[in-house]
């Protein structure tokens, strides 16, 4: 049975095979990268197959995941080109930023790209990925690609043009940066620091899960938590009048731009 492959050890295929192993995902899987460390790592750590050797293990993919930085996936890429090699697998990028064009441009036909962009929550099997697929790409392959990142966690599909915008919403980040903002502001004003943080987490992640959970619109959940004149209010109106919205936008539209960077690698050719 051929593979799903991964060109790249770092830290999101390690959540990828984190949420697999706890999905109890049976298929093969191949990790290759050009640091031996990680691959003896995510052995050890994994128990999946490894190989140091490029071509061998894409010789073996059933489904090829690029999960190199976007600046060395032009580099990746070329060496599988120059290979002059007859390649068939499913091709998926998780590049941040480098649209599925220059993805052709680089490898060619007859290979059609899938962009994904999975979340490090996959570990725990709660992730979101979202997926954009080049035109034409064949029913049974998309199949393959969902069913394959639905194994750690929802999955959605968007228009390319749209994923940017997605890329900087999603992660975790935020949760986990709100969080460690509002403990440590908690614990400022004299809140014991593990109970600060178990304030801090429920008043981001309980309440979020209700929300998602549940069927009362978002607006009435604020104004059931936030009475008019009240503490919650007061803060809330707080965090406003100081440009919070305007602080979250500046700050995606930074990701956006930083991932407009990304899309000019493999752009000229």
């Amino acid at each position: 049975m051929r593979a799903a492959v991964f060109l790249g050890g770092g830290r999101i295929t390690a959540a990828l095979l984190a949420g697999l192993r706890l999905a109890k995902y049976k298929a093969p899987v191949v990790v290759h990268d050009r640091n031996p460390h990680k691959l003896r790592a995510l052995k050890k750590e994994f128990g999946v197959a490894v190989e140091p050797d490029l071509l061998r293990a894409v010789r073996q993919a059933r489904l090829l995941i690029v999960a190199v930085r976007p600046d060395d996936v032009e580099g990746v890429l070329r060496r599988l080109r120059e290979t002059r090699a007859k390649l068939a697998f499913v091709a998926c990028s998780l590049a941040a930023g480098i649209p599925l064009a220059n993805l052709h441009k680089m490898l060619g036909p007859p290979m059609r790209w899938a962009r994904a962009m999975p979340s490090p929550v996959a570990r725990f099997g709660r992730g979101l990925t979202g997926l954009a697929f080049q035109a034409r790409f064949p029913h049974a392959d998309r199949t393959l690609v969902r069913n394959f990142f639905s194994q750690v966690g929802e999955v959605v599909v968007i228009p390319e043009r749209q994923f940017d915008p997605f890329t900087v919403t999603y992660s975790a980040s935020h949760g986990y940066h709100a969080l460690a903002a509002l403990a440590r502001a908690a614990h400022d004003l004299g809140l014991e620091e593990k109970m600060a943080r178990a304030a801090a987490a429920h008043a981001l992640g309980d309440a979020i899960v209700a929300w998602r959970d549940g069927k009362e619109p978002l607006d009435a959940l604020l104004g059931e938590a936030a009475t008019p004149g009240g503490i919650a209010a007061t803060v809330m109106n707080s965090m406003d009048q100081d440009g919070f919205q305007q602080i979250i936008s500046r700050a995606l539209k930074a990701g956006v731009a930083r991932a407009r960077q990304n899309a000019k690698v493999g752009r000229a050719r």
